[in-house]
């Protein structure tokens, strides 16, 4: 038998059991970045029958999640997957700490806000901004490219804002589109179960940071991470909008995207040796089981590491996907 069930992103409250405490307090609120079938269960399975379960505790979580406005399945959540630009605050409307700015360090980032004593971020932004910067999760959310439609991806790049994020803007529960500061933090708190952002404070915040843009010498690390990006003709064209103040009219209108914690993926899962065979806690081979891809953390427990680089993923599932087959196929004969 070959398990290759995934991880236990699809259930919570195993994700909450597994919580290591480096990363603070368990949400209380989740969005699923994978089906409900990818619980976990065949990972409890292989451990009674004598598996070695190894790092547990290591899930990669994302912090951009946003409900689907159109769900796939139960609790589904899409991941923003955004450039450099956008404002980070916290769930009372303070700048998020250096380095941790849109698309950098995701564990750290989680960790920080799992210390605020809040499950929730937003994204402060305007129509500039999110045209340019938002891409999506999903294959759903990028027809374009599981068409493998050249034309179709050429016009995302010349989209006012692509379809897909402008549904998001439309019918998204966490978006909050308005064409001044005043409306826009109405609309922020009443997505809250309390009115946690300051209209004058998140007004320094964002005037703070719209000074540095006309600062060459600004000691603004996002500002300069923005410059920085669009040295490099890729994301220049696509990617990193031209640096410019939020609270531009001529940018608006005003965007805030409440952004929830997404479960994904799971970095720890079934001890394999080299021959995707399933070891005991003693190291020992358990009889015909083999396991791959993630409920063997991508290759033999997490084989790529806690801070794995999210390219990796998919090579540790080929790689041991086809040791496993090509071993259990000598074991048949």
């Amino acid at each position: 038998m070959i398990v290759t069930s995934g991880g236990i992103g699809g259930n919570h409250d195993l994700v909450r059991a597994q919580w290591p405490a480096r990363l603070g307090t368990p949400p209380a609120k989740l969005l699923s970045g994978v089906p409900a079938h990818v619980d976990g269960l065949m990972l409890g399975i292989a451990e009674k029958a004598g598996a070695h379960h190894v790092n547990r505790d290591r899930m990669w979580h994302y912090t951009e999640g946003i409900e689907n406005w159109n769900p796939i399945w139960a609790r589904h959540g899409i991941r923003i997957l955004p450039g450099p630009s956008s404002l980070w605050l916290d769930a009372t409307g303070k700048r998020l700490p250096v380095p941790l700015f849109p698309g950098f360090d995701t564990l750290g980032t989680l960790e920080h806000i799992m210390r605020t004593g809040h499950d929730h971020t937003w994204f402060v932004l305007d129509k500039r901004i999110i045209g340019k910067e938002f891409a999506l999760s999903g294959s759903e959310q990028n027809p374009d490219l599981t068409g493998k439609s050249v034309r179709d991806v050429l016009g995302r790049a010349r989209a006012d804002v692509p379809a897909p994020v402008r549904a998001f803007m439309d019918h998204g529960v966490d978006f909050v589109v308005e064409n001044d500061l005043s409306a826009l933090v109405r609309g922020m708190n009443a997505l809250t179960d309390e009115p946690l952002i300051d209209e004058a404070a998140l007004r320094r915040e964002i005037t703070a940071r719209d000074r540095e843009i006309a600062n060459p010498f600004t000691k603004d690390l996002q500002v300069t991470a923005i410059r920085g990006a669009r040295k490099y003709l890729g994301d220049k064209l696509i990617r990193t909008a031209a640096p410019h103040r939020i609270l531009d009219p001529k940018a608006g209108p005003l965007i805030a995207v409440r952004l929830n914690i997404l479960t994904r993926k799971s970095l720890g899962g079934l001890e394999t040796d080299l021959d995707s065979r399933v070891l005991t806690e003693g190291g020992e081979p358990l009889d015909g089981l083999y396991a791959a891809g993630e409920a063997a953390g991508f290759g033999g427990g997490g084989v790529h590491g806690y801070r794995s680089l999210e390219g990796t993923f998919l090579g540790g599932c080929l790689f041991s996907g086809r040791a496993a087959g090509r071993a259990a196929a000598r074991a048949v004969g």
